[in-house]
């Protein structure tokens, strides 16, 4: 089964703004974005999935596909709690400098840390190898999910998993064969 993990195109907020799982508006190069996703993916197959995050950024572009496709909400981003569509600087920042050293165990007020997401995503994944019900499957999401997938997959601690550059509109490529995943390329 050929996997790729494709991040969103971009969105138009402003820099800093916290908004994992708030649905924004994408960026008016939309259109040209799309285009540059479907050239760097393969013809699809006639059994094809297309899996996405239930939130708008990524079901628009899960629809550019022209297949049926699922939502998952697995596969949403982090939840950031109270501190959805609020800028990083006008978080207090004694209480966002302890997050941002603990966010693997620390979530932010009323929200999720990376080791829930983990959780969540490594289920979806788990859940999708043992279907096995495609030889091509594309999963429309977020950084921080493609980031827990990678270290669920290469069973990294979760911390390390942000030393991996998930780009914007990107295209990542993982291979499971024979009840072994290999990962073919990362952020194309």
């Amino acid at each position: 089964m050929d996997i790729y993990l494709i991040r969103h195109t971009k969105t138009q907020t402003v820099n800093g703004l916290c908004y994992g799982q708030t649905d924004v508006e994408l960026a008016d190069s939309f259109i040209a974005e799309v285009q540059l996703i479907h050239e760097k993916l393969p013809k699809l197959s006639e059994d094809c999935l297309i899996i996405s995050s239930p939130l708008a950024r990524c079901v628009k572009l899960a629809q550019t596909f022209s297949k049926p496709i699922e939502t998952d909400d697995r596969l949403q981003e982090v939840n950031f709690g109270d501190w959805e569509n609020q800028r990083f600087d006008d978080i207090e920042p004694s209480l966002l400098k302890k997050w941002t050293e603990n966010f693997v165990t620390m979530p932010p007020p009323n929200g999720e840390n990376f080791s829930d997401l983990c959780r969540r995503t490594g289920s979806f994944w788990d859940e999708l190898l043992a279907q096995k019900q495609a030889e091509q499957v594309f999963l429309i999401t977020h950084a921080g999910v493609i980031r827990a997938l990678f270290a669920h997959v290469l069973q990294l601690p979760s911390a390390n998993a942000f030393k991996l550059r998930v780009d914007v509109g990107s295209v990542h490529k993982l291979q499971h064969i024979n009840d072994y995943t290999y990962i073919h390329y990362i952020n194309h």
